[in-house]
């Protein structure tokens, strides 16, 4: 059976104030060394807070600083993956247009020839582009109606224009998710 003393209580508040050994009278001290219920009181809560003290020593808490930088840098990469997720929607919008417009211009090659892989092609275009712009613009100044009036040189630009607006309408409806 276990039994109480009656010093028991005023020594568990003298250790949980941390005032024993040094701050308790001579007679609890004597008292302490002589009663065996006293003696395991402090025995055993000399241990624990020794096992207490030898614990936060070994866990070495985080400081508050580090916390706070980790939220800070979970937020940040949060906030990046939800912007990125707009743009990786028009960027796959602008690659279907792109390949839209290869596969366009891909089948109209394929109607009228494949002239255009070789170099006289190319440097006869070079040559004659000047002139070729020159009559375009004069034409569509003038207000004629040559050929169907539509050109590459103002077809091409139109179909940029629209590809990069598109993109843009693409990103900012995506955005506001």
């Amino acid at each position: 059976m276990l039994t109480s003393c009656r010093h028991e209580n005023e020594l568990r508040q003298l250790m949980a104030r941390g005032q024993w050994p040094d701050a308790c009278p001579p007679e609890l001290r004597a008292h302490v060394s002589g009663c065996r219920t006293c003696g395991d009181l402090v025995l055993i809560s000399e241990a624990f807070q020794h096992a207490r003290v030898e614990s936060l020593a070994a866990a070495r808490p985080v400081p508050p600083a580090v916390l706070l930088w980790r939220a800070q840098l979970r937020r940040r990469n949060a906030a990046v993956e939800r912007i990125g997720r707009p743009l990786l929607g028009a960027q796959i919008f602008a690659c279907a247009v792109a390949l839209f417009a290869a596969a366009g211009f891909a089948g109209f090659e394929a109607r009228n020839g494949v002239a255009w892989l070789t170099l006289s092609y190319w440097h006869d275009w070079f040559v004659q582009l000047p002139q070729a712009a020159a009559a375009q613009w004069a034409s569509l100044s003038a207000g004629s109606q040559a050929g169907s009036g539509w050109s590459w040189l103002v077809l091409l630009p139109a179909l940029a224009t629209l590809l990069l607006l598109g993109s843009v309408a693409v990103y900012l409806a995506t955005d506001k998710q």
